[in-house]
C-alpha cells in the first residue's frame, strides 16, 4: 500500500485530532504515524499524519471529501503521496562540497528527490553535473545583468516545475521579489552558527576569537539576508590546537550534513512555517534522517 501524508495548519481549538482521525478511519485508511503541536503563543495548531489506504482510495477523492470537514476548523491542508518525488533545482557557486554531498545522497537514495537542474554562476561543476545526467545551466551574474540573470533562473525554475530551490553555497544575494515569489520554497545553508561571524571568511573570524564551537544553519530564504526561519542547525567542537584550515574542513562537513537534513525534513513535509520560526516534526522510524544522515 502507498504511504500518504496529510499536513494541517489551523487555529487551535477542541476536536481537531478527532475530526481528522475519524475522517481517515471512515475513509478506510490506517494511520501509521502522527505528530502534532499546539502553539500556545500564536494560537496555531500543526499536524502531520501518515496513513495508508486499505480500500484503495486515491488522493483526489480524499482531498475532495475532506473539504467540508477542513472548512469547519479553518484548516490549511494538503494530502501528499510519498512516492511522488519533489522536483529540486540546486544553485551553486565555487564551493562544491554541499553540491557533491547532495549528488551522492541523491544517487544512493538517501535523498529521494528529482534533481531537475543545477544552476551556477561559474563553470567549475559543469562536468560533474552533466556526468550525473542532470541539466547544467551557466548563468553569469554581474551588477549590470543581475535582473536579467535572475529572470533566466526563474524561467528554469518554472519550466522544470521545481518544487524547491536549494542554495548549495550559492554566493549571490537573491532579490526581494524572488524571495517573496518563492517564499517557503528556497533553502539556504549559512556557513556560520554564530551571528557575530557574518560576511567573508567566518571561520578565520571564529579562529581569531578562539571559539570552541563552530557550526552551520540551514534556513528558508527571505528578503532579510541569512535571517529566514531556521530548519536545521548543528555544531562541532574545535580546540586551540587546530588551524583556520581545520576549521574550514570541519565546517564543510557540518554544512553538508545540516543542509541535507534540512532538505530531508522539507521533502517529507515535516517542516511548517510559523511566523519567523519553524515547526519541525521528528523523522518517522526507519527514515534516513533518523540516523542523522552523517
Amino acid at each position: 500500500m502507498t504511504q500518504f501524508f496529510l499536513t494541517v495548519t489551523c487555529p487551535s481549538t477542541r476536536g481537531i485530532v478527532a475530526a481528522i482521525t475519524t475522517y481517515l478511519a471512515e475513509s478506510g485508511c490506517n494511520i501509521t504515524d502522527s505528530s502534532q503541536f499546539d502553539d500556545g503563543e500564536t494560537g496555531k495548531f500543526f499536524m502531520r499524519i501518515g496513513f495508508k489506504s486499505e480500500t484503495g482510495a486515491d488522493l483526489a477523492a480524499l482531498r475532495e471529501n475532506f473539504g467540508e470537514r477542513a472548512k469547519a476548523f479553518g484548516m490549511t491542508y494538503a494530502f501528499h503521496d510519498d512516492t511522488e518525488k519533489m522536483k529540486v533545482v540546486i544553485m551553486v557557486s565555487r564551493f562544491g562540497h554541499c553540491l557533491n554531498d547532495l549528488l551522492y545522497r541523491w544517487r544512493i537514495g538517501a535523498l529521494p528527490i528529482d534533481i531537475v537542474a543545477v544552476i551556477s554562476n561559474h563553470m567549475e561543476y559543469q562536468k560533474v553535473v552533466v556526468n550525473h545526467d542532470i541539466p547544467f545551466h551557466y548563468i553569469k551574474v554581474t551588477k549590470a545583468n543581475k535582473a536579467e540573470a535572475e529572470a533566466r533562473q526563474m524561467a528554469i525554475i518554472e519550466e522544470t516545475d521545481a518544487d524547491l530551490v536549494v542554495l548549495a553555497r550559492y554566493m549571490q544575494v537573491l532579490s526581494d521579489e524572488m524571495c517573496r515569489k518563492m517564499s517557503g520554497r528556497i533553502i539556504n545553508i549559512h556557513h556560520s552558527f554564530l551571528p557575530s561571524f557574518k560576511g567573508a571568511n567566518p571561520y578565520k573570524q571564529a579562529y581569531d576569537r578562539g571559539v570552541k564551537l563552530i557550526g552551520a544553519t540551514s534556513h528558508y530564504v527571505t528578503a532579510d539576508l541569512d535571517e529566514g526561519p531556521i530548519i536545521e542547525q548543528d555544531t562541532i567542537r574545535v580546540t586551540h590546537a587546530q588551524s583556520p584550515d581545520d576549521y574550514v574542513s570541519l565546517g564543510r562537513d557540518v554544512e553538508s550534513q545540516v543542509l541535507a537534513r534540512a532538505i530531508h525534513a522539507h521533502i517529507h513535509r515535516r517542516v511548517f512555517l510559523n511566523g519567523n520560526r519553524t515547526i519541525v516534526f521528528p523523522a518517522s522510524p526507519g527514515s534516513f534522517a533518523s540516523e542523522r544522515m552523517g
